[in-house]
Parts: C-alpha cells; structure tokens; sequence
C-alpha cells in the first residue's frame, strides 16, 4: 500500500537522478565538478518554494536551509550528498519505475543481458508488491545518495506544511564530493550550526550506523629512467614494471576489498597509469581501528622500500594522507544521538539494527569536527552500479523516522 509519501519521494529521486552528478576526485576544483550545482541550484529553488528559511548555496558548494522549530529543542541537522561515484557511468541516467513488481526478474530496457533478481540482490526477495527504482542498465541510478536528498526533502517539506508537529529547529545540508571524500569543507560545521545531525546515506531498513571505517589515501610514485627502446640495454628503467611489482607484492589473497567482510580492513589497488618514465598508483587504505590503519599504511611503506630496493636508480616515494576516522571513536562518548534514532526506528515499526559501515559518510568527519552524525537507512541496494535499486516504500520508511526523530528530539 502507497503511503502518503511515496508519490512525492518518487518523483523528487527520478527528478535528481536524471542530473548528472557525478564527482572527480582529479579536479582540484570545489565542489569538483561543476554539473553537481545543477542539482544544488534545483535544491535551493525547491526549498525556497516550500518555504524553508536561511536558504543558501554556499560558496564551496553546500545547500543549507532550515525548517523552523515549532517548540523548543536542539538544533537538529539532516544531511545527504548531491554528487554520485565515480566508479561507473552516471551521464545520460533514465530512471526506470516498475510498479508492483512482482517478486521475479528485473530486466534493463538499454542493456538486456542484466538480470536483477532476488538471488542476485536478496533483499528483493520481500519486496513483491513495492515500488521499484532502477536505472535502464547503461548507468547507476544515483540513489546513492540522491535518494537521501529525497528523503530529507520530503520530510522537511512534511513538517513545514504541518506546522501543529512539535519539533526543534533543523537545518538542511546538501553536501557535493562526499563520493571523493572531500563533502565537509572545514567552514560546514559553524555554518550548519546543528547540535546534532543525521546522515541519510545508509541501506536496510531499520539500519543505524555508528561506525564507521577509518580512511587514509595514498599515492604512490615511481620515477623511472627514460631511454630510446631500441638502445636501452643497461639505461632503461622502466617505471610500470616497478608500479606492477608494487602492485603484486601486496596482499592478494587477503587484505583487499574482494577478500574481506564484516570488521576486516584492506588495501585497495584504486588506479594505476603513467609510462615507461613515470608511473602512478593510486590506494584507499581502511580498517576500523587506527592501529589496523597504521599497520596497513606501514605495509605499503615496506612494499614500495622491498621493490625501490631492487632498483636503486629508480626513485620511488609512498605519500599517505588521512580521509576519516571511525565516528565510533566521538560518538561513544555519548550515545544520545544514536539512542534517539534508535527510538525513532522502532516508533514505524522498525526493528533498529546497527552494523559498522564498510565505507564512510560526511558524518564521519562532521563528527569528528564536533557533530555527532549517525547514518540512517535510505533503501538503497546494489549502489555504484548498474544493478543499483530502491524501495520508494523503503524511502518512505525513512522519511517516517526523519519525522520520527524531530518529534522525539522535543519529548
């Protein structure tokens, strides 16, 4: 049964993911890519119309707007990020709804050979009779995290034309770039001015997340020694067979994204390119612990000194520089805020459940900068892919918990 919810949620996520998104962690430009403030400029025109207050786009790129309180309470903040990952196509995305569906196979009108099903995404299976959303097959949908502005924007759109629900002032922050790590500029968390804050960027139903991987960034560099190919016997040294050697002396068997589950860290092999004269490797490093981290930053140390060593013409240097850090580490300290959405969860029916996430959210870092900011559920399944799906029903369960939450945060 379509709650009154799901008609506004439907067309708010197929409007934003039809915009091209996607971030470029190779711009040094903010937000990196321009066609993100497509989107935002839409947000603030929306949120304008709906009567929000204090709406600005700020100049490194975020949308900010409150809802104004209707009884006393904390200033709570939602968050959700406009940009899409740059691992797979997000240009031209269709969105494609199938009403009702059916509990069987999904099929993608632009690429045939796709078959989504239950086998191949499980949650699907109790889906039969739901609303689904999945892009045509030749790109992503988006919903990661599109569908966390639509949620966010549903249900501040909700209480701003239910003035008799007793709620707390909250502020609205769109963020560009979380994709590349780069969502929360350090200026967000005093212009956001939120006490509090949720980010709606999660999956399941029910799901509450409060941990968080730690994350480093590295760049490797090999610079090799350039010569003609066919006088180079004894002179050449060349730079992508070093960067491979790099490559395949670190962990295969274990310790990468393909290998591991659950609590268990990795090094992931992002991006190699470059010639015979210079090559570049680019890694994420993750682990929950910040032990984990630094042990796995040290491995790669030891790799790229092991291969530097069996080439001393050869100049090699390993740059590693933090992304985030676990929110566990903040949030611990006081459990308030995930108490409170935990509460909210259960108050639609929801049994809460709390899984580290094998990734991050903005909300790590405005945690770490002094906003406590869990992850909440949005539906979304299969992200950053062309498999990628949502529930507008399961939207509509978190867009519950957001008002949820906003009564809560008065009681």
């Amino acid at each position: 049964m379509r709650s009154a919810f799901d008609e506004e949620l439907e067309q708010r996520l197929v409007r934003y993911a039809a915009i091209d998104t996607q971030s470029d962690a190779d711009s040094d430009s903010q937000p990196s890519t321009a066609v993100q403030l497509d989107l935002s400029r839409m947000l603030v025109a929306e949120l304008e119309q709906m009567g929000a207050q204090d709406v600005t786009l700020t100049d490194y790129g975020v949308v900010l707007a409150t809802v104004p309180g209707t009884a006393p309470g904390p200033v709570m903040g939602w968050c959700a990020h406009v940009d899409t990952a740059p691992q797979f196509n997000a240009t031209g995305v269709k969105p494609v709804v199938h009403r009702r569906y059916n509990g069987g196979e999904i099929s993608f009108a632009d690429a045939p050979e796709l078959k989504l099903n239950p086998d191949v995404s499980p949650h699907l299976a109790g889906k039969a009779g739901e609303d689904i959303i999945t892009a045509s097959g030749l790109t992503l949908l988006g919903g990661d995290d599109k569908a966390g502005v639509a949620i966010a924007m549903t249900a501040a759109h909700h209480l701003l034309q239910n003035p008799d629900i007793p709620h707390g002032p909250i502020r609205l922050a769109f963020t560009p770039d979380e994709e590349i790590g780069r969502g929360v500029d350090p200026r967000l968390p005093k212009d956001f001015a939120a006490d509090f804050a949720y980010t709606f960027d999660g999956g399941k139903p029910g799901e509450i997340e409060y941990e968080t991987f730690s994350a480093d960034g590295a760049k490797v560099t090999v610079t090799g020694v350039s010569a003609h190919p066919g006088f180079a016997k004894g002179k050449l040294v060349n730079a992508l067979h070093l960067a491979s050697k790099i490559v395949m002396t670190l962990p295969h068997v274990t310790m990468t994204p393909e290998t591991t589950e659950g609590r268990e860290g990795f090094i992931h092999v992002v991006e190699m390119h470059g010639g015979s004269s210079e090559a570049e490797i680019t890694l994420i490093l993750r682990d929950f612990e910040r032990e984990g981290l630094e042990a796995k930053g040290a491995l790669l140390r030891q790799v790229c000194d092991a291969v530097a060593a069996t080439e001393p013409r050869a100049r090699i240097t390993c740059e590693i520089a933090p992304q985030y850090r676990n929110m566990r580490y903040w949030l611990e300290k006081d459990m308030t805020p995930v108490d409170l959405v935990r509460a909210a969860v259960a108050d639609v029916g929801l049994d809460p459940i709390s899984v580290p996430i094998r990734g991050g959210t903005d909300g790590s870092r405005l945690t770490e900068m002094g906003v406590p900011c869990p992850n909440v559920f949005t539906g979304m399944q299969e992200i950053h892919g062309p498999l990628e799906w949502i529930s507008v029903q399961d939207m509509a369960l978190s867009t519950q918990v957001a008002i949820a939450l906003a009564r809560r945060a008065v009681t």
